[in-house]
């Protein structure tokens, strides 16, 4: 174990760009803002919700130092609006939108409905063009798998383009099933649902945390980051980006990129067959990088270079000797294909690497109407926003 140290940013201070982009504070002084969503009328949403902790496992994330590298707050709950009403780039109108709810990540609008996935249900609400609140009372659609063991427990929400389907991205209860197959029952896979609930089907498996997802612009495949397995190492195994084969399966927690056997699974307890059909993904992201936001550039405000291609967001790790992650990198995209390897994009999240002290971490990407970006900094409670200049 290998916590960061997150300092925060000082006045003047951010996160740097290539050149020909402006890095502002969009937004602060949120509690571990995770996710954002923005509706039709321009207004943004931002999920603020964290991990749960017994006081038992913060005072154990105190004495291996994790509680320098996350929030160790209650979560908050809630999602919060942020509107810009005098268009200068900048919200001027904050509201508590949403509370009450039990770890909240992924937000959909369709039509008239505000889909919320909690950890273990999707809740849909009235919403209507405009309001800053909703006081109402969520109608469930479906459960979604939680329980006590549920260490993945974001729940991320995507509709195909005529929205009758959404798609729900379900992470793992454990590292690689060490408390048992019996716990993991329906999790590690994205579900696919109609908007009503009904015609579940199982999409993809073998998925252990998948948290981005966004639709390539010019196939329209289904993209997916996902975070892989720790305590193999240093290089292994490689968090990943791919797409995502309708009834695939991508090895967890038997097998790794592929049909590399995991050692630690019982032989009994192993799958061979299935193993045999584990895909590979497409675009390894680095070991521990903990990559979680994902956006493709569908827009022209940025260079012809980044129009088309993905931005992935790297939490950063915990789980290796140096550090990785903590960054945003690009990866240029090309008939549908990743066309060169990761490069940074955003960087100056780490400070001292021989200290092991970063700024902030960087976790989920929204691409603005505008053509710009906003990057969370959930321990850092910040929002910053990307544009070309």
């Amino acid at each position: 174990m290998n916590f960061s140290k997150v300092i925060g940013w000082k006045d003047g201070e951010t996160p740097q760009a290539p050149e020909g982009f402006t890095v502002t504070r969009f937004a602060h002084n949120f509690q571990n803002p995770r996710w954002m969503y923005q509706l039709p009328n321009g207004d943004i949403l931002v999920v603020e919700s964290n991990t749960p902790h017994s006081w038992l496992e913060k005072l154990g994330a105190a004495v291996i130092g994790a509680n320098k590298s996350n929030d160790m707050r209650n979560s908050a709950n809630r999602i919060t609006l942020l509107r810009d009403t005098t268009a200068d780039g900048i919200p001027d109108l904050r509201t508590s939108f949403l509370e009450g709810l039990n770890l909240p990540f992924g937000l959909l609008l369709i039509k008239d409905k505000l889909y919320v996935a909690n950890t273990d249900a999707v809740l849909v609400f009235d919403y209507t063009d405009g309001q800053t609140l909703i006081n109402s009372v969520g109608k469930k659609i479906i459960d979604l798998p939680a329980g006590k063991v549920n260490q993945h427990w974001t729940r991320n929400l995507l509709a195909n383009s005529d929205q009758s389907k959404i798609y729900i991205a379900i992470g793992s209860g454990t590292n690689v099933a060490e408390k048992g197959l019996d716990l993991e029952k329906d999790k590690a896979r994205i579900w696919e649902i109609n908007p009503d609930g009904t015609g579940l089907k199982v999409y993809a498996s073998g998925l252990r945390n998948p948290v981005g997802m966004g639709w390539e612009p010019s196939t329209g495949t289904l993209w997916v980051t996902v975070n892989e397995r720790d305590k193999l190492g240093d290089e292994l195994v490689p968090d990943y980006l791919t797409s995502v084969k309708e009834g695939g399966f991508y090895g967890w927690p038997y097998s790794y990129f592929g049909q590399h056997y995991d050692p630690r699974v019982k032989e009994e307890e192993q799958d061979s067959a299935l193993v045999a059909s584990a895909l590979v993904p497409d675009i390894p992201l680095g070991a521990h990088t903990a990559s979680l936001g994902l956006v493709f550039y569908t827009h022209t405000a940025f260079p012809e270079k980044y129009q088309g291609g993905a931005f992935v967001a790297q939490h950063g790790s915990w789980n290796r000797s140096k550090l990785s992650g903590y960054r945003v990198v690009f990866i240029p995209f090309k008939n549908g294909k990743a066309a060169k390897a990761p490069e940074d994009f955003l960087t100056g999240f780490i400070v001292d690497p021989d200290k092991d002290e970063v700024r902030g971490r960087p976790t989920g990407l929204l691409l603005l109407k505008d053509g710009s970006l906003l990057l969370t900094d959930d321990t850092s409670d910040t929002i910053w926003r990307i544009a070309a200049k």
